[in-house]
Protein backbone atom coordinates (compact mmCIF):
# COMPACT_ATOMS: atom_id res chain seq x y z
CA UNK A 1 0.00 0.00 0.00
CA UNK A 2 1.20 3.32 -0.97
CA UNK A 3 0.03 6.34 0.75
CA UNK A 4 -2.46 7.57 -2.47
CA UNK A 5 -3.79 3.98 -1.89
CA UNK A 6 -4.05 4.86 1.83
CA UNK A 7 -5.85 8.12 0.85
CA UNK A 8 -7.90 6.51 -1.50
CA UNK A 9 -9.66 4.00 1.25
CA UNK A 10 -9.89 6.40 4.13
CA UNK A 11 -11.62 8.67 2.60
CA UNK A 12 -14.02 6.44 0.41
CA UNK A 13 -15.62 5.71 4.76
CA UNK A 14 -18.15 7.76 5.07
CA UNK A 15 -18.05 11.77 6.17
CA UNK A 16 -13.98 11.41 6.34
CA UNK A 17 -11.78 14.05 6.11
CA UNK A 18 -8.61 14.58 5.70
CA UNK A 19 -5.63 17.09 7.28
CA UNK A 20 -2.40 18.00 7.74
CA UNK A 21 -0.62 17.59 11.49
CA UNK A 22 2.06 18.60 12.91
CA UNK A 23 3.64 19.80 9.63
CA UNK A 24 4.05 16.46 8.01
CA UNK A 25 1.49 13.59 8.99
CA UNK A 26 -1.96 12.86 7.01
CA UNK A 27 -4.47 12.53 9.42
CA UNK A 28 -7.96 10.94 8.49
CA UNK A 29 -11.03 11.73 10.42
CA UNK A 30 -14.42 11.35 11.09
CA UNK A 31 -16.47 14.01 12.94
CA UNK A 32 -13.29 15.48 14.17
CA UNK A 33 -11.82 12.99 15.66
CA UNK A 34 -8.80 10.69 14.06
CA UNK A 35 -8.85 6.97 13.33
CA UNK A 36 -5.36 7.10 10.69
CA UNK A 37 -2.54 8.97 10.31
CA UNK A 38 0.22 8.54 7.92
CA UNK A 39 3.79 9.88 7.31
CA UNK A 40 3.76 11.16 4.14
CA UNK A 41 7.46 10.48 3.26
CA UNK A 42 8.68 7.03 3.15
CA UNK A 43 8.93 4.80 4.82
CA UNK A 44 5.37 5.12 5.04
CA UNK A 45 4.59 4.56 8.70
CA UNK A 46 0.46 4.15 9.29
CA UNK A 47 -1.06 4.37 12.99
CA UNK A 48 -4.68 3.70 14.52
CA UNK A 49 -6.68 2.96 16.73
CA UNK A 50 -7.42 -1.12 18.04
CA UNK A 51 -9.88 -1.99 20.76
CA UNK A 52 -8.13 -2.24 24.18
CA UNK A 53 -7.94 -5.64 24.60
CA UNK A 54 -6.64 -6.35 21.50
CA UNK A 55 -3.44 -3.26 22.21
CA UNK A 56 -0.71 -5.50 23.66
CA UNK A 57 -0.91 -8.26 21.60
CA UNK A 58 -0.51 -6.34 18.20
CA UNK A 59 1.49 -3.45 19.61
CA UNK A 60 4.32 -6.14 20.55
CA UNK A 61 4.35 -8.12 17.02
CA UNK A 62 7.24 -7.74 14.48
CA UNK A 63 6.70 -4.37 12.28
CA UNK A 64 4.18 -3.03 15.02
CA UNK A 65 4.74 -0.64 17.94
CA UNK A 66 2.82 1.40 20.68
CA UNK A 67 2.25 4.81 18.56
CA UNK A 68 4.39 7.44 20.17
CA UNK A 69 2.16 9.80 22.02
CA UNK A 70 -1.30 7.88 21.39
CA UNK A 71 -0.50 4.07 22.90
CA UNK A 72 -2.02 5.72 25.85
CA UNK A 73 -5.23 5.45 23.81
CA UNK A 74 -4.83 2.24 21.90
CA UNK A 75 -3.28 3.14 19.10
CA UNK A 76 -0.10 1.24 17.40
CA UNK A 77 2.02 2.15 14.44
CA UNK A 78 2.75 -0.35 11.68
CA UNK A 79 6.25 0.42 11.14
CA UNK A 80 6.91 -2.20 8.42
CA UNK A 81 4.41 -1.72 5.89
CA UNK A 82 5.01 -5.67 4.53
CA UNK A 83 3.62 -6.92 7.89
CA UNK A 84 0.37 -6.51 6.35
CA UNK A 85 -1.56 -7.17 3.15
CA UNK A 86 -3.25 -4.50 2.01
CA UNK A 87 -6.84 -6.36 3.11
CA UNK A 88 -5.41 -6.60 6.34
CA UNK A 89 -4.71 -2.68 6.62
CA UNK A 90 -7.84 -1.95 5.37
CA UNK A 91 -9.52 -4.17 8.22
CA UNK A 92 -7.80 -2.78 10.77
CA UNK A 93 -8.37 0.86 9.40
CA UNK A 94 -11.80 -0.08 9.20
CA UNK A 95 -12.29 -1.17 12.68
CA UNK A 96 -10.33 2.39 13.79
CA UNK A 97 -12.88 4.54 11.95
CA UNK A 98 -15.83 2.30 13.27
CA UNK A 99 -14.20 3.19 17.18
CA UNK A 100 -14.33 6.28 16.43
CA UNK A 101 -17.42 6.66 14.57
CA UNK A 102 -19.04 4.87 18.17
CA UNK A 103 -17.87 7.70 20.38
CA UNK A 104 -19.25 10.77 18.45
CA UNK A 105 -22.55 12.15 20.01
CA UNK A 106 -25.79 11.14 18.41
CA UNK A 107 -25.74 14.87 17.30
CA UNK A 108 -22.71 14.88 15.58
CA UNK A 109 -23.75 11.43 14.06
CA UNK A 110 -26.82 12.65 12.49
CA UNK A 111 -25.40 15.83 11.13
CA UNK A 112 -23.05 13.79 8.88
CA UNK A 113 -25.88 11.15 8.21
CA UNK A 114 -24.03 8.48 9.41
CA UNK A 115 -27.55 7.19 11.72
Amino acid sequence: MNIEVLRKFCLSLPAATEDIKWGSDLCFSIGGKMFCVSSMESPLRISFKVPDEDFEELASQEGFIPAPYMARAKWVSLTDIKKLKPKELESYIRQSYELKKMKLTKKVRKELHLD
